[in-house]
């Protein structure tokens, strides 16, 4: 270990003739003493100080609050930088448009109800299954901007084909009728264009009680949904 830097300092005494009292000026003797200090001593230890010990306890607890700030804010600024990568990461891929946790894909080509759940598939996902009002009065509004004619509809993944009038999502929940969206007079199962009757629900019209039945067979854009990435 290398030695401390030690400063010296000559500190003048004087001593009156033939008088042990303090010395007075004039003719009084003179001697001097050598007093050796160290940079690296505290300063409550200088010889003569009378800094109390309380001092250096504030001191202390001073250092630890500074180091304690600059720990958090060094957290906090790893916090946010952790955030704005979160928030960087897209939630959905492209094509898809997140919201509730949920991203949704709006197909503009006309397939029927089993090939457009097939493309949903390839994508990882599925025909969109409506648990809510506020989900269907989001989808609702996104298709206003995607219907090029009044006339267009799109499959969501509910279907009673497997037994008429038993109404399945395509994740097998059973449709709760106290939250259903059909159009007046609707499902009707019309069988008159198509002898097999209208198994499959299509959505589209520009208000929230916008669901009818058709034929599965008939060719309809689609909306696909998934969960958010984690």
């Amino acid at each position: 270990m290398a030695e401390a830097e030690v400063l010296y300092s000559d500190i003048k005494f004087t001593r009156a003739r033939g008088n042990t009292d303090v010395a007075t000026p004039s003719t009084d003797e003179t001697t001097y003493s050598e007093v050796k200090i160290s940079k690296t001593q505290r300063p409550a230890e200088l010889p003569g100080s009378k800094q109390p010990a309380a001092s250096n306890r504030r001191s202390g607890v001073t250092s630890e609050r500074v180091a304690l700030l600059v720990l958090s804010v060094l957290l906090a600024a790893a916090v946010t930088a952790l955030g704005v990568t979160h928030e960087a990461c897209p939630r959905c891929e492209d094509g898809w448009e997140p919201h509730g946790g949920k991203c949704y894909f709006f197909s503009s080509v006309t397939l029927t109800w089993n090939q457009s759940r097939r493309q949903c598939r390839s994508m990882r996902g599925d025909l969109v299954v409506i648990n809510n009002r506020e989900e269907q009065r989001f989808l609702v509004s996104r298709l206003r901007g995607k219907m090029d004619k009044p006339e267009d509809r799109f499959w969501i993944g509910l279907t009673d084909s497997k037994n008429e009038s038993e109404w399945l999502w395509v994740d097998d929940t059973r449709l709760n009728p106290s939250l259903t969206f059909w159009r007046h007079y609707e499902p009707d199962d019309w069988k008159e264009p198509n002898p097999d009757g209208e198994d499959c629900v299509r959505m589209g019209v520009e208000y929230l009680k916008s669901w009818s039945d058709g034929s599965c067979k008939s060719p309809h854009k689609s909306v696909c949904e998934k969960p958010e990435k984690a």
